[in-house]
């Protein structure tokens, strides 16, 4: 086949699929779908239909922190081990709370959780897989390296298939479902955020002497807020600078760091989450401990409020 010939196809099924006539069958579930689902199907561009299905539940991600640098740092065996260990404990963690993994790259893991209790089974697990990667597999890394972030979100995902067929064949059978929705976004830049250390930047401040009795004290502020106080006098041909606050002596330019981002738990969650979770749990420790608490991130494409913890299972732990 020519290029030619490749555009005409392409453009024959887009055309196809895209068509008024082409109908898309859209059914509620309460439970997450597999990918033998006969209520979910392939574009069918002879009968021109497809079948897809909608769930709104919690979506949980997962993956390790700093991966490139663990690869970097340790031999290709040790990596191999290291990731299959990781995969199968957050595997069994999803599984403990009825959770069904679907979707497993590299290093990442997406879980998804049938509707009923599904904001305890989401934040279970993320208790679970926290307190697994802290107190299991990172004591056989002697620097602590294995750290995780996981984030969670709540709302409506479609569900559908990839891959086609034409003329009754069936040409490509991609098993893997295809999820779609605001959530699993959402979730995905949790991950991505959970578990990072404050990023700074040095900006322009001064250095700030003031005289106390007989004791001097050095102090760094921001340049907005100490010149609008400086004054400047002129006495002849000289100047006199003088501040408002009568103590100030002297001071020099220099920099200060400034904290961008600040620190961030392993586990982040939206409002939605943590209001269902708390709503169900009301005496969890979790909750009237306030080990889950506000956090002051920000989400590409989420304006809410965050929130998060480093919350374990004491159980969990072993000796």
């Amino acid at each position: 086949m020519n290029l030619k010939e490749l555009r005409a196809d392409i453009a024959s099924e887009v055309e196809a699929i895209l068509a008024i006539d082409f109908v898309v069958n859209v059914t509620n579930t309460q439970y997450v779908p597999h990918s033998d689902d006969a209520a979910i199907t392939f574009p069918n561009l002879d009968a021109k239909r497809q079948s897809s299905k909608v769930i709104e539940t919690c979506v949980l991600y997962i993956d390790i922190r700093r991966s490139t640098e663990l690869n970097l740092q340790h031999r290709a065996q040790t990596v191999s081990r290291l990731y299959s260990s990781f995969v199968r404990a957050m595997v069994r963690c999803a599984e403990q709370y009825n959770g069904h993994v679907r979707g497993i790259i590299g290093d990442r893991l997406m879980v998804l959780y049938d509707v009923e209790d599904c904001f305890s089974n989401a934040v279970h697990t993320a208790f679970a897989m926290n307190t697994v990667a802290k107190h299991i597999i990172n004591k056989y890394f002697k620097r602590n390296e294995v750290e995780c972030g996981i984030g969670i979100d709540f709302g409506r995902m479609l569900v559908t298939k990839t891959g086609f067929r034409r003329h009754g064949v069936q040409r490509h059978n991609y098993r893997s479902l295809v999820w779609l929705g605001r959530p699993a976004n959402v979730a995905s830049k949790l991950t991505d955020i959970a578990n990072k250390g404050a990023t700074y930047r040095d900006e322009p401040a001064v250095h700030v002497g003031r005289m106390y009795g007989s004791e001097a004290l050095w102090t760094t502020e921001p340049v907005e807020t100490f010149l609008p106080k400086l004054e400047v006098e002129y006495l002849g041909t000289g100047r006199l600078f003088r501040h408002s606050d009568a103590y100030v002596f002297g001071f020099f330019p220099t920099t200060r760091r400034v904290a961008i981002t600040p620190d961030s738990p392993p586990i982040l969650m939206t409002r939605v989450v943590y209001d269902g979770y708390r709503s169900k749990n009301p005496t969890a420790k979790s909750i009237v401990n306030n080990w889950i608490k506000r956090c002051d991130v920000i989400v590409p494409g989420y304006s809410d409020v965050v929130f998060g913890g480093d919350v374990t299972f004491v159980e969990l732990q072993g000796p």
